[in-house]
């Protein structure tokens, strides 16, 4: 059994009740309190080692992922991130000052999107670290964005580059938060999700939430220069358009909105934020299944993303 198929047995039987908009399926809670304009936002996400980091990363790139994780999940919803817990597992004989310094690199990214880091937990872990942290955050009533809004027709969207994450980038990314609420500030975006397992696999979570099929170019992919240098370092390394495809943690936006509004989104994104590149990579279908075009034409993708317990 793979981590969806655990997900969908174990969400069959959580109970819920009239507050809950938006429950397990999406990139966070979606929970109304009865505020007159907004939503409140709930996210948990555990980063364990030798799964999320090894021992070559720094105790503040550490902290920083543990928390940037769940602040990219709350972009991919639009939403605006306000606190979080923070629980340690720690094994016996940790070091202070390297847990004192993963509390930096959390506490750095915390100051620079405004989030109150309000308590948590500690507890023995043997035999290794994980680091899990909830957040609450907001997005006003009519601009939170799921993975079951993408419409036929659609065009496809993806911030940044993609592939080769594992030469720095799933370590030092950054949350995609302004960029996600200036577009539904200004546009009509009816799907979302973060990049975390990999765009193909990704991809197929808004495929299914939302009924719908996809066709992708594979010359519009946008393919990082980590991810080309790999192959070239590693012959035995994937292909460059696969890593773009299947490597995951970019933790970029991927979004779909009508394709009318292509040319004007690209344009305002341009002079909005110039330093971050947007590629329009495909299209919403009627007919169901991720497929891939080429100069051979349109092909079934099989390739995907990272699942965990993944089948062999």
């Amino acid at each position: 059994m793979n981590e969806f198929e655990l997900i969908a047995r174990l969400a069959g039987a959580a109970p819920t009740n009239a507050s809950t908009i938006v429950g397990p399926g999406d990139d966070c809670a979606v929970i109304d309190l009865q505020a007159p304009d907004q939503y409140l936002l709930f996210k948990t996400d555990a980063t364990v080692e030798g799964v999320h980091f090894t021992d070559a990363a720094t105790p503040e790139e550490i902290g920083h992922k543990a928390l940037g994780r769940c602040l990219s999940d709350v972009a991919a919803m639009a939403g605006t991130p306000t606190h979080a817990l923070v629980t340690l597992g720690l094994p016996e004989g940790f070091d202070v000052g390297f847990v004192e310094k993963i509390y930096h690199g959390m506490s750095a990214l915390a100051l620079r999107y405004q989030v109150a880091i309000v308590g948590g937990e500690t507890t023995l872990n043997p035999g290794q670290m994980f680091i899990s942290v909830a957040v609450l955050g907001t997005v006003p009533k009519g601009k939170c964005v799921l993975r079951s809004g993408a419409k036929v027709g659609d065009a496809i969207f993806v911030t940044g580059e993609l592939g080769g994450s594992l030469a720095g980038k799933h370590l030092n990314f950054e949350p995609r938060l302004k960029e996600a609420q200036w577009l539904a500030a200004n546009y009509s975006i009816h799907a979302m999700i973060d990049v975390s397992d990999g765009l193909a696999g990704d991809l197929r979570h808004i495929l299914k939430s939302s009924g719908v099929g996809a066709e992708l170019l594979s010359s519009a992919i946008p393919i990082s220069r980590a991810a080309r240098l790999g192959k070239q370092r590693d012959r035995s390394a994937k292909p460059p358009l696969e890593s773009a495809l299947t490597d995951g943690e970019d933790f970029e936006l991927l979004f779909t909105a009508a394709s009318h509004e292509a040319v004007s989104l690209l344009d305002a994104w341009k002079k909005q934020f110039p330093d971050l590149p947007l590629g329009c990579i495909g299209r919403i279908t009627a007919e169901s299944g991720l497929r891939i075009r080429d100069k051979k034409g349109a092909q079934p993708l099989a390739a995907d993303g990272y699942v965990h317990f993944q089948k062999s």
